[in-house]
């Protein structure tokens, strides 16, 4: 009995099967005289419609068109193709697309339109016909964050759906694609707007609006033109980094007072490379892995700026006593593997750039070439800084306090904002210029008065030492008399 089951089964399959072969073979056979003879009588659209409807009864091998999915993240790296992808489009937005976004920001000076969720557009490169679809998925994910407490937080999934005919896959994919990237990385170019991103406990991106440039940043001419020379020498560099073995990125230490225009020179650095800015908080990340992370996800061609790195957080060494490396969180040791670690080769020209009010607060470790490759010292004012506060603030560049003031600025430790400060009183030369001699001279004043009672503090201590010296030599003369007459006594 069980035979026969099995043998009625078998047959049962086998029909099946031929049945099948059979309906495709008809299947196959009706395509090709479609392709064949629809060529020549079919319109190409209906004839593309057929094929489709007959391509679906065999599955999607037959099927004409192909469709190519351009996500905007491949993980953490933000794809370029889409990047390129979007700019392009936004030149070929036409009457048929139904829905539009619409961005202007401050210092915009045209409306900047995109495709929404859902629209098509129909771009037609060398004769061949393709079709772009904006897809956007939105969902809540839901984590636990480190306290160990339920967290929730807005996603979106953002990509273009490219459709074309599967015949046109090798122009597509070469020549098409090529195309769409070089003509949105020209648009970028055109349009090149510095971002400035946060990175940390939130997420985010604006425009840099920082006006700053080097012929505004009151900087030693000398100094101005290091910077710049190295900068230049960095971004031409590709082949010569790659030719030594180095990850292409570079380290710069601003250090000096507060006020002393430490982030001015770096929205001048990115306003002249026309990089985006990653503005990282070190307080927010708790652990080494946290790091990587942050670094996957910023870009090609920008600047990462971690800010007051000597008191933004404690880091431990691994070599301290105290370090327990079953404790995952964020070491020293982490943050120099993240800079010029293994991590730190994911991406190409980048710039990490840190500030300090101490720089001898840092740990050797981290001033090191290769890390802080470049240390710029952002100094008080000096007489060329003032001539180029002037000149902007007040469009001069002669005056006959200018011989005074810089005689001044030579003598004080006044800090760039400060003199700044005192320029933006008046847009009278006059009568901002005499505003900032009796600054420069009260703060001369107030230091001169600061230094006598330095020193009248150290007299005194010294004469203190003094005076405990010479009470400490009485004492021990008195005690060696008197032990030279008990001697004398015993004898």
């Amino acid at each position: 009995m069980y035979s026969l089951i099995n043998a009625a089964l078998t047959s049962s399959v086998f029909s099946a099967y031929t049945t099948f072969a059979a309906s495709s073979m008809l299947v196959r056979t009706v395509i090709s005289d479609v392709q064949n003879i629809g060529s020549q009588i079919l319109p190409a659209g209906v004839q593309e419609k057929i094929l489709f409807k007959l391509g679906g009864l065999l599955g999607s091998r037959l099927s004409p068109q192909i469709t190519l999915v351009i996500d905007e993240y491949r993980g953490l790296a933000l794809n370029q193709i889409y990047e390129s992808s979007e700019a392009y489009l936004r030149t070929k937005i036409t009457p048929s697309v139904g829905q539009l976004k619409a961005f202007k920001g401050p210092q915009d000076t045209a409306i900047s339109l995109s495709m929404n969720k859902g629209e098509k557009i129909v771009d037609v490169f060398e004769g061949i016909q393709v079709t772009w679809e904006m897809i956007s998925i939105e969902s809540q994910k839901t984590s636990f964050d480190y306290d160990n407490l339920l967290s929730s937080e807005h996603v979106e999934r953002k990509s273009f759906e490219l459709r074309f005919n599967r015949k046109d896959k090798e122009v597509v994919l070469t020549s098409y694609l090529a195309h769409v990237m070089e003509r949105g990385k020209s648009i970028k170019e055109q349009n090149q707007v510095v971002k400035l991103y946060s990175l940390g406990s939130y997420y985010g991106d604006t425009e840099l609006n920082h006006p700053c440039t080097f012929d505004t940043l009151a900087l030693d001419p000398a100094l101005k033109k290091e910077v710049i020379d190295d900068l230049d020498r960095f971004v031409r560099r590709r082949d010569y980094y790659r030719r030594v073995g180095k990850a292409w990125k570079r380290g710069y230490l601003l250090y000096g007072p507060p006020g002393t225009g430490k982030s001015s020179m770096i929205a001048a650095m990115a306003n002249y490379l026309k990089f985006d800015i990653y503005d990282l908080e070190l307080t927010s990340l708790q652990r080494n892995a946290d790091l990587k992370n942050t670094l996957a996800s910023t870009a090609n061609r920008s600047i990462l700026v971690i800010e007051d790195i000597d008191c933004s957080i404690e880091l431990k060494d691994r070599l301290d006593e105290n370090y327990d490396q079953n404790n995952q969180k964020l070491t020293l040791s982490g943050l120099l593997n993240f800079i010029d670690g293994l991590w730190s080769s994911c991406g190409d020209e980048r710039i990490i750039v840190f500030t300090t009010n101490h720089k001898d607060r840092l740990d050797p470790a981290l001033l090191r070439p290769g890390r802080m490759d470049m240390h710029i010292h952002m100094s008080y004012c000096t007489p060329s800084g003032f001539k180029i506060l002037v000149s902007n603030y007040l469009g001069i560049n002669n005056h006959k306090l200018f011989t005074e003031i810089e005689k001044l600025v030579a003598e004080v430790e006044a800090t760039p904002a400060e003199i700044a400060e005192q320029l933006m009183k008046s847009e009278e030369a006059d009568v901002s210029l005499k505003g900032l001699v009796k600054f420069l001279q009260d703060k001369k004043i107030a230091t001169s008065e600061a230094t006598v009672e330095g020193e009248k503090v150290v007299d005194m201590i010294l004469d203190g030492a003094g005076n405990d010296q010479k009470i400490e030599k009485r004492r021990v003369k008195k005690n060696t008399k008197k032990n030279r007459r008990n001697g004398k006594k015993q004898q």
